[in-house]
């Protein structure tokens, strides 16, 4: 059954109530509501779970139509706009719409009360103050309300399908059965080194390119979603697609180590080489070059990220996914791999330097302490906690990403030792990303750390923030803010626009992204759309003024990555199970 979207008022939580529908029949229903209690100009907001075309009222105006005709605000005739505190006025109306859709509504009374009591506290909607009205882009989508939890502004249960979805786009290698990617097939099936088999795993960007480090950095981070957050992919009705989508790095990672030769392998492709093509993956037919890390050529950076991903994995095919001997594979490659990443200290672009303009690493001590951490969590040795303590850099992060794992690394050890300095290390991050915090915000609310994908580092904090909030970390107040942060990329912002592809119906059409953007014997040029919708990907995103322009050449703004959609996924994992338990605050308001 579908549910709308709860509602904040400055001050108030918002009571709504369903919408009484007397008649039903192909091309329109009518039916009635009522206002009650003490209200001065008051307005009416009608939310369907459809489209609806036209909407005739009696005692009301309509003022707008918004979300693709599925809400409208109605203003109260002047004649019927006062009303005392015994007063109870019933409403009719009557609805056009295409078909024969069954009708359900819900309804609720700016400046009085529904029909079931419920105050409003009288705030105003202007400027999107509404923490469940539309957005005016079409983007606002009520969430249903998962096993009869906390409403939601916007479906984080249908954002998160999507999210995956951008995974399965950027597998390499064979593809499964179930490939839910209508224009995806088998790419890059050939992929390999030195009698390896090197084939699968996730595609960086909107490039081609096989990059280790954000792919296993990503991959951790969605899997510690995954076990903190198993609900969240369960009411969301995801658990078995999210398994089927973590399971492609993970594979791939199993044959990038070979224990036997101290041997990882790191990359596949050549970075410059790989942007000099532009065309679908399937109809890639250069050479792709494989890179590793060895006892002679260090990269414990990207080794910790790995040991970190199979470790997470170990877990979670256990627990979750179902597939103990998946799991156990998991379990000793990470060990083995932690092992030599340890004796083996060094930067991997030190050494493998065709990453370096592309990933370029600062250390390797954050990645380390995160594999220890998890291996901890993984098998309950005391040694792997001890190295995590060790090896573990202290401070306030600049962000959390694919070379800064520093509070992944807190929030592992807090979670397991509740330590203080954990927490202030947490806490230092996401004030610095809050309003008054030294990370600029734009006018319309996104914590912009970096015109690199702002959208990437606001998803990742909001993330952080939620995991926080679980960990009884300023609970409410970051929970607000990372609905303020997601809520943003998903319509409340001054375009109306959802920077998540395919997310309501106002979204980027032109995503810097290769695959996407060609089909069979042609790609899309100029202002033509992509032919293909790049479903769950997170566009880099707006200047700092909120400004963004939908342009395939603009790799600043419009290219996707895996680690773009890794924290964003992870935080809405979050946000829907706040929401399943019941526990996920009223949405704060937009800011435009």
């Amino acid at each position: 059954m579908w549910a709308v979207v709860g509602i904040l008022f400055v001050g108030s939580a918002l009571a709504m109530d369903k919408l009484t529908i007397t008649n039903h029949w192909y091309g329109g229903f009518e039916g009635d509501f009522v206002a009650s209690g003490e209200a001065h100009g008051w307005k009416a907001h009608l939310v369907f779970d459809h489209p609806v075309n036209k909407l005739e009222v009696w005692k009301l105006e309509v003022e707008s139509q918004t979300n693709g005709g599925r809400e409208f605000i109605l203003r109260a005739l002047p004649e019927f706009s006062e009303l005392n505190s015994t007063t109870s006025l019933t409403c009719h109306f009557v609805a056009r719409q295409d078909g024969d859709a069954v009708p359900y509504g819900m309804y609720y009374i700016e400046g009085g009360k529904t029909g079931a009591g419920g105050s409003t506290g009288g705030g105003s909607t202007g400027g999107g103050s509404t923490g469940g009205g539309s957005t005016g882009g079409g983007n606002a989508t009520p969430g249903p309300v998962a096993g009869g939890g906390s409403p939601m502004k916007y479906d984080y249960n249908e954002a998160l399908k999507l999210s995956i979805l951008f995974y399965d786009a950027q597998r390499s290698g064979r593809l499964p059965a179930n490939n839910p990617i209508p224009w995806r097939g088998d790419s890059a099936v050939n992929d390999g080194a030195d009698g390896h088999d090197l084939s699968g795993g996730w595609y960086d960007a909107g490039d081609h390119v096989k990059f280790n480090l954000p792919m296993s950095w990503s991959t951790w981070v969605l899997l510690y979603s995954m076990l903190e957050f198993k609900d969240g992919y369960v009411a969301a009705g995801q658990k078995d697609m999210a398994c089927d989508m973590i399971r492609t790095p993970l594979d791939y990672f199993l044959k990038c180590w070979i224990p036997n030769q101290q041997t990882l392998y790191v990359q596949v492709g050549d970075g410059h080489a790989d942007h000099g093509f532009w065309g679908r993956p399937e109809d890639m037919h250069m050479g792709r070059q494989a890179y590793k890390v060895t006892t002679s050529c260090h990269g414990s950076d990207v080794a910790g990220d790995t040991a970190a991903a199979m470790a997470a994995g170990y877990m979670v095919f256990k627990d979750m996914c179902g597939d103990t001997g998946f799991a156990d594979r998991l379990l000793g490659a990470s060990k083995s791999l932690y092992t030599f990443a340890k004796s083996n200290r060094g930067k991997y672009t030190d050494c493998v330097t065709q990453a370096k303009d592309f990933y370029g690493s600062t250390g390797d001590a954050d990645e380390l302490a995160v594999a220890g951490a998890l291996l901890y969590k993984a098998t309950n040795d005391q040694g792997y906690l001890n190295d995590a303590k060790g090896f573990y850099p202290s401070g306030t992060a600049w962000s959390f990403n694919w070379n800064d794992a520093d509070v992944g690394a807190a929030l592992l050890l807090y979670g397991i030792t509740k330590d203080g300095k954990y927490k202030t290390d947490i806490e230092g991050l996401v004030n610095s990303f809050k309003p008054g915090g030294n990370v600029q915000n734009t006018p319309c609310g996104l914590a912009w750390r970096d015109q690199w994908g702002p959208n990437r580092h606001a998803g990742n904090v909001a993330f952080v923030a939620t995991m926080a909030a679980k960990y009884g970390i300023q609970p409410d107040a970051y929970k607000k803010w990372a609905m303020s942060q997601i809520n943003y990329l998903l319509g409340d912002n001054k375009l109306h626009i959802s920077y998540e592809i395919g997310f309501g119906s106002n979204y980027p059409k032109r995503p810097h992204h290769r695959g996407s953007s060609c089909k069979p014997g042609y790609c899309a040029q100029g202002d033509a759309p992509n032919p293909n919708i790049l479903k769950g990907g997170l566009v880099g995103g707006p200047d700092q003024w909120d400004n963004y322009d939908d342009r395939r050449d603009d790799y600043v703004k419009n290219e996707v990555a895996c680690d773009y959609n890794a924290g964003f996924q992870a935080c809405l994992a979050g946000l829907v199970h706040f929401a399943h338990n019941n526990d996920l605050p009223a949405a704060p308001g937009a800011k435009c």
